[in-house]
């Protein structure tokens, strides 16, 4: 992808527009905050980084899992031609989904659901990117990544996780690449860390 592009894009998007009320004159600090039902917007530094990592292009099919305040998924839905979010809870959803038709993108499909396994009818995905930390590789994740494929995903526990780039060669092989440390709220489902 054109990183002046990008870098470009992000800093003419208003992270403000993204939160609520009493927390829209935070929004140029760089650190996460609130956004209602113990979920985080991430620093904009973090979600900068992880779409570069996730390197998506024109023709790139992205699975986002997490859409939470839809500030990531305007960053990936202006890099990409398809963007399929999931979000577990509702009212999340629904407000990203105003705020980011209210930007004219016409290319995001939404679910809200448990992403932890995917959105299998709809792989695979060129590029996949977790924004809440898993306690384990996800392997149905994994399964849903096309051949040179790259996925950018938390993996850790509760207190510290390592924020890894997951890719698929031609061949399925499977390689990742340790970012550091990185802090994220926990990713519901199958590969959360509090799963038995």
């Amino acid at each position: 992808m054109d990183k002046k592009k990008l870098m470009d894009f992000f800093l003419n998007l208003d992270r403000a527009f993204f939160l609520e009320e009493q927390y829209k004159a935070f929004a140029k600090h760089d650190s996460p905050l609130p956004i209602g039902f113990n979920q985080t917007i991430s620093q904009p530094t973090l979600v900068l980084e992880m779409t570069r990592l996730l390197s998506p292009k024109k023709s790139s099919k992205v699975l986002e899992i997490g859409t939470g305040s839809g500030y990531q998924t305007a960053l990936l839905a202006e890099f990409s031609a398809e963007v399929y979010t999931i979000e577990i809870i509702k009212e999340l959803s629904i407000k990203a989904q105003q705020r980011l038709s209210t930007l004219g993108y016409t290319n995001i499909f939404y679910k809200i659901s448990d992403g932890s396994s995917g959105w299998k009818e709809n792989a695979p995905f060129d590029r996949i990117i977790v924004t809440a930390g898993a306690g384990s590789k996800p392997i149905d994740l994994i399964n849903q990544l096309a051949t040179n494929g790259k996925m950018v995903i938390p993996i850790g526990t509760p207190s510290m996780q390592k924020l890894f780039l997951i890719t698929k060669d031609e061949e399925g092989n499977i390689y990742e690449k340790n970012f550091g440390p990185v802090r994220f709220v926990e990713m519901v489902g199958d590969y959360g860390w509090n799963v038995k």
